[in-house]
């Protein structure tokens, strides 16, 4: 009869919608409060039919409901004349029929009284009824559904936090076991606790870039929803964690980097290994990964023990970062590595200098956008194992082995009585043997059986420098023979460059040199073999242009870069190229890129550092504006050649023969006018547009163009670069660069002058 008394009376009242709550005014079960646009409406709910009645808002005119806050989340009311009433002070009391309140706001202390409305944003608001001041609101008290004018919030001062809670289950709206909050730190980053344990990290939140969302939720799963109005309905726009994924915190443990695919994988940054090999064979990460080479940090010394800093592209950063304020990108560098506990450093685009000195907790890589981090390594974990040299002898008899040594020793004499012949003149110019360690002297007898007497058919190539051959070793190894020309403008100055400082280079993205060979006028240097030959080979060629579509387009590119990111700021020695072009990048067999061509190549000190020299050589085109006018060279010289090379790869077009339309206009030209139209895109080699990410190649265009910026403060360092090519952080505007103009005969002037040497002393040799 009571169930039967209760339908009645909701049944009456069902109809009634409530502008406001006042004293005089309670609200009932079956009446609602809607906000004044219609979005929202307060009032009663049961969850799945049961008989237990919260006071809740949600969505109004959709099916299924959709609720985004309740009143009494502990304790339902379950009396049908339960009701929802403000007293004169402004509290709110939910009072369950007879039984007496089970819910309230707290007193506010309105001095006039007050009344309770439903907002446009979707929050329940006590004002006070002279002045209209808000005294309470529903915002300030979060269930587990966060709405766009809504926020979490941490008191630094008193420590008060505003948190989501999960519901118990979906039917059930008591508090579950997740709570999603903020933490103090700057900047502040999401997280979903399970008790005390991080369950989920957001990472630093960058302040400048903004989402529309219209809804947060936090499932009784411990899921984060996220959801956006689309103009016709909410559709879910990103959830996590996600079951067996990288978003679950910490699941590679310290220094563990989770790779973000399906499923999931684990693997310890570089220079780290598993903690427990048997733990990591079984699937259990969670002992994370302890470094390898323990760190030696002696402040600005440059031997040995210097420690270096690796880049990781895409990344989430870890956890338990500290903010470095009012940091540009090189002093965030510079100030990391000057700090020996400093681990990691990151610059972000909208953030700032972020720096770790703990261990790096809970960091994931995707595919594709993230941040670069840069984690300290111990120097060798980058240079590589030095080759050691062995004389093996074989013995069957003692008779037997003394002849064999005999033989061994005197080999071992004469071959080093022969080097020592060889390389007399290369050590009156001040090469010393430990200068090359590990690296092999060649007899001209053998790199002439290997290249068949440097025939026509072992020919790769040829340049201003002289030729390069294919040869194959006694052993089956095969070898790129660079013979240099005597009429080369790379003379021995700039061979014993090549030896000295490529020897001491050790990195995926350079090409590796196995030896030399100085006999008479001839000056050899012996490399890996690349099957791909040089990228020119490619790039240029109507023919096989073809074969590089964008996606490897946009990897050999950020793969140059983290080769260039090694000579500026990684290596034993600083060096500056100074020749990057495209035919000096070499691809091997899975067609990575290698920067080649060390001969004009500098050491310099520091990172801004410039040097001057009377004797400019490069390549008309890719010289920068200071280093061809006035012989200054620094780090932000090799990004100007970089951008032209970059513009390049983006067009197919060689920047020395590109004109376009009646004017002629060269490739810088084409590409500033291309990017202020559309974004860039139409620089774009046309057969392979249908494979590009437009994004990603309006992107380039504009990295491009930043690099060859007139004055070298306006270009990024190497650091900024490959953060831009591996991030998806904001980048600025270029400005527009000083242009080379073209004659017809395709030789080059700037700035209406007809010869360089007119502006300076410096000798300009071409390559």
């Amino acid at each position: 009869m009571m169930r039967f008394i209760c339908w009645l009376l909701f049944a009456v009242l069902i109809s009634f919608t409530y502008a406001a709550i006042t004293p005089t005014s309670p609200l009932s079960i079956g009446q609602t409060l809607s906000s004044s646009n219609g979005a929202y409406e307060l009032g009663f709910f049961s969850p799945n039919n049961t008989h237990n009645q919260y006071v809740g808002i949600w969505f109004k005119g959709i099916i299924p409901r959709v609720v985004v806050w309740v009143a009494n989340r502990e304790k339902p009311v379950t009396d049908c004349t339960a009701n929802l009433t403000i007293t004169g002070d402004g509290s709110l009391l939910l009072f369950n029929g007879k039984s007496g309140f089970v819910w309230s706001s707290g007193e506010v202390f309105a001095s006039n009284g007050s009344h309770a409305e439903l907002s446009d944003s979707g929050s329940l608001i006590v004002k006070d009824k002279v002045s209209g001041r808000t005294l309470w609101q529903s915002f300030d008290h979060l269930g587990d559904t966060l709405l766009h004018s809504s926020f979490l919030m941490y008191n630094l001062i008193t420590g008060e936090k505003r948190v989501l809670t999960s519901w118990k289950t979906y039917t059930d709206p008591s508090p579950g076991d997740f709570v999603g909050e903020i933490t103090p730190q700057v900047p502040s980053q999401g997280f979903i606790m399970r008790g005390s344990r991080p369950y989920w990290r957001s990472g630093p939140w960058a302040k400048t870039r903004n989402y529309k969302l219209s809804r947060i939720v936090l499932t009784p799963e411990g899921s984060m929803k996220i959801f956006r109005y689309n103009g016709t309905n909410r559709e879910l726009y990103y959830e996590a964690p996600l079951v067996n994924s990288c978003d679950v915190y910490g699941v590679c443990g310290p220094f563990g980097l989770c790779v973000s695919s399906v499923p999931p994988k684990c693997k310890c940054f570089k220079g780290f290994v598993p903690k427990s090999i048997e733990e990591w064979k079984r699937g259990n990460w969670t002992s994370g990964c302890v470094r390898r080479t323990e760190l030696l940090c002696q402040g600005n010394s440059t031997g040995e023990d210097v420690n270096v800093f690796h880049p990781v592209a895409n990344i989430k950063p870890p956890d338990s970062y500290e903010f470095a304020n009012s940091l540009n990108a090189e002093e965030c560098y510079q100030s990391c590595f000057h700090n020996c506990s400093c681990l990691a450093f990151s610059y972000i685009s909208g953030i700032g200098c972020l720096v770790w000195n703990h261990d790096l907790m809970d960091a994931v890589q995707f595919s594709a956008g993230g941040e670069l981090l840069s984690i300290r390594l111990a120097r060798s974990e980058l240079d590589g194992n030095k080759r050691k040299k062995t004389i093996v002898a074989s013995t069957v008899s003692l008779t037997l082995f003394v002849i064999l040594g005999l033989a061994s020793f005197g080999f071992w004499r004469c071959r080093l009585e022969d080097n020592a012949h060889i390389l007399k003149d290369a050590w009156r110019n001040e090469l010393k043997p430990q200068d090359v360690p590990g690296l092999d002297f060649f007899e001209m007898n053998t790199i002439q059986t290997a290249t068949n007497n440097f025939s026509l058919s072992n020919k790769l190539g040829q340049g201003g420098f002289g030729s390069v051959y294919k040869g194959k070793l006694q052993d089956g190894k095969e070898i790129a023979v660079k013979r240099l020309s005597s009429s080369s403008g790379q003379g021995k100055e700039e061979f014993m460059n090549e030896i000295v400082l490529i020897s001491k280079l050790q990195h995926r993205n350079l090409v590796r040199i196995l030896g030399c060979c100085i006999e008479g006028e001839e000056r050899l240097l012996i490399y890996e073999f690349m099957l791909n030959k040089s990228l020119d080979t490619f790039i240029f060629d109507s023919r096989r242009t073809l074969e590089i579509e964008w996606p490897k387009r946009f990897s050999i590119i950020q793969g140059i870069a983290r080769g260039l990111l090694y000579l500026h700021r990684e290596s034993r020695l600083k060096v500056i190229h100074r020749d990057l072009k495209v035919s000096n990048i070499l691809m091997d067999e899975k067609m990575n890129p290698k920067i080649s061509d060390f001969g004009l190549a500098r050491m310099y000190q520091g990172t801004e550092h410039e040097e001057n020299t009377h004797r400019v050589a490069g390549t008309l085109g890719y010289m920068a504006p200071e280093y061809a006018w006035t012989g200054m060279f620094s780090e932000k010289s090799d990004i100007y050649s970089f951008g032209v090379l970059l513009l390049e790869i983006i067009s197919g077009e060689k920047i020395s023969r590109f004109g376009y339309g009646e004017e002629g206009k060269n490739l810088l030209t084409y590409a500033w006018e291309t990017w202020g139209e559309n974004g860039g895109t139409d620089l774009l080699d046309q057969g392979v547009a249908y494979s590009c990410r437009p994004l990603e190649v309006e992107r380039c265009v504009q990295i491009g163009l930043l690099c060859v910026q007139h004055q070298p403060a306006d270009r990024p360092n190497t650091l900024e670069l490959l953060s831009m090519l591996t991030t998806t952080s904001d980048l600025p505007s270029p400005k527009q660069p000083t242009f080379v103009a073209q004659t017809r005969n395709k030789e080059f002037m700037a700035m209406g002058l007809t010869t360089v040497s007119k502006v300076t002393d410096s000798e300009i040799l071409g390559r």
